[in-house]
């Protein structure tokens, strides 16, 4: 039996109040969000940030879309792999510049002193020193260009003899940065207070695609928000096992451009953490997480030296490669497909994980574990259907929250901690507990603000019960060291309850 309970929701809240709630204090980044649409746009290959930002630029004040309209412009702005050649005739053929939406990547060439530029979805370029950038446009986005991270962006690309007159080369004469929206942090985290807990679960549900009315319960719905810890605090490191068809992969690849799914295949070291022949910095020091997808299925070309690693990174957030000395913030994520006899924390369900994790020491760096049977499988009713804040907006909230230091703080300070109780443990709770602070309660920013039964509700107990399972695992998986090993019982310090009694 589970030491936390959350009440099941009734299904006949006044939908209408909340809408003109929602509508009152978030209207300019509310977009509507319908099955209909998501498949059109679906069909046009572009991810949900993407789609909310078309549909916030088309859409009428019932938020109706005219889908034509839509797909000429995309066509004409936002160009697929296959439409590149339509581009590269007018640059070869005509000499005229190409002017669109595309992910961007820069880069510098020390032995030429030039700054360099890549278009990943079109595998541009096809090799080095192809593609040049003004260094005029650089000084002019700075801030926005040298990102570690691919970024979006309107480009403007001509094609042009090089410095010596004998190749074309593509160059980059122009860039506005991909930011359709002024992001206030403080006016989203002050509007939390007009919201009910239940309320503002809904609310979240609804910005990465959910519909909060397909849920029978708070349980389910916190079990699937439970996927964005990793979003709003600092390397958060999760194993979710989970039946398929759950949406696993869709949070991860979908909701947030700051983010990396691995999809199966193979990874390397050089990939993950840094690449000694490019001295290039791998995926966890460019992104705020790296999830493997179908974890059972990827394969790991240097097992030892991953695994190695892996233990440095999650245990500090430090790497070393040769003589390079990486950090990184990007939080860890398994993700694979459990069947339901397997679905029982008292049994290892660690077993088809790959070989590299089958060792306890690296396992308890994970923080902890998201029971993925307790998701309903995909079904239309479970799509959002109504009005919701923009999920490119939603992606860029969360993504600042992660530089957020005083929730930890408030965490800190109402905590109480046995004595001798395990670092990794309390390290654990306390970084789980930030990120559901982070996410349910943003205007919690001071122990005064803070519902201390609705945070040992939804913050504690929930954080308590992903690393017991963690710890239930490494008791099976090495019952030598871990075995008859419980997490420490951290409370709520007695002179906050006074406070509030």
């Amino acid at each position: 039996m589970e030491k936390y309970e959350y009440t099941t929701l009734g299904m006949n809240q006044n939908e209408q109040a909340y809408e003109t709630k929602l509508k009152k204090y978030y209207a300019d980044m509310l977009v509507y969000k319908s099955s209909a649409n998501s498949k059109f746009f679906s069909a046009l290959s572009l991810p949900a940030f993407m789609r909310d930002w078309l549909v916030m630029r088309f859409s009428d004040e019932k938020g109706q879309i005219d889908k034509q309209q839509v797909s000429e412009y995309v066509k004409r702005v936002i160009p697929n792999k296959e439409q590149w050649n339509e581009y590269l005739f007018d640059l070869l053929r005509h000499n005229e510049s190409a002017r669109f939406l595309a992910k961007i990547k820069i880069d510098f060439d020390m032995k030429t002193r030039r700054a360099l530029f890549s278009l990943p979805d079109f595998e541009v370029p096809k090799k080095k020193g192809e593609a040049i950038v003004d260094w005029d446009v650089i000084e002019a986005n700075k801030d926005y260009l040298l990102s570690p991270t691919e970024v979006w962006g309107i480009v403007e690309v001509n094609c042009e003899l090089d410095d010596n007159g004998k190749d074309y080369i593509f160059k980059l004469t122009d860039f506005s940065p991909f930011c359709p929206y002024t992001i206030d942090l403080d006016y989203y985290i002050s509007a939390r207070k007009y919201f009910s807990i239940d309320e503002w679960i809904n609310v979240l549900l609804s910005a990465i695609d959910y519909n909060p009315s397909g849920y029978v319960s708070t349980k389910q719905k916190m079990t699937m928000l439970s996927r964005l810890l990793p979003f709003v605090e600092k390397r958060v490191n999760i194993i979710e096992l989970a039946p398929k068809e759950t949406g696993k992969s869709y949070v991860y690849a979908q909701i947030s451009k700051y983010g990396w799914l691995v999809s199966g295949g193979s990874i390397s070291r050089a990939k993950m953490f840094f690449d000694i022949s490019k001295r290039t910095q791998g995926l966890v020091s460019r992104y705020d997480y790296v999830a493997f997808d179908e974890i059972q299925s990827i394969k790991f070309t240097d097992a030892m030296e991953m695994q190695g690693a892996l233990k440095g990174y999650l245990e500090s957030g430090e790497y070393r490669v040769g003589d390079y000395r990486g950090v990184g913030d990007a939080g860890l994520i398994l993700l694979g497909n459990i069947d339901s006899d397997l679905m029982d924390v008292s049994q290892d369900m660690f077993m088809d994980l790959p070989e590299i994790f089958h060792e306890s020491a690296l396992l308890d760096r994970f923080h902890g574990f998201i029971k993925g049977w307790d998701i309903p499988k995909m079904k239309e009713s479970l799509k959002a259907n109504g009005w919701a804040l923009n999920t490119e907006y939603f992606g860029e909230i969360v993504h600042m929250l992660r530089g957020e230091i005083v929730y930890r703080a408030v965490v800190d300070q109402l905590l109480q901690l046995p004595k001798n109780s395990a670092t990794r443990d309390t390290e654990a709770i306390k970084r789980i507990c930030t990120a559901y602070l982070k996410l349910l309660f943003p205007d919690a920013t001071d122990v005064s603000k803070v519902n201390i039964n609705l945070f040992e509700t939804y913050c504690l107990e929930p954080a308590k019960e992903m690393r017991r399972i963690i710890k239930t695992q490494l008791g099976i998986m090495d019952p030598g060291e871990f075995r008859g090993m419980t997490i420490p019982d951290i409370t709520i310090k007695e002179q906050y309850r006074e406070v509030q009694k």
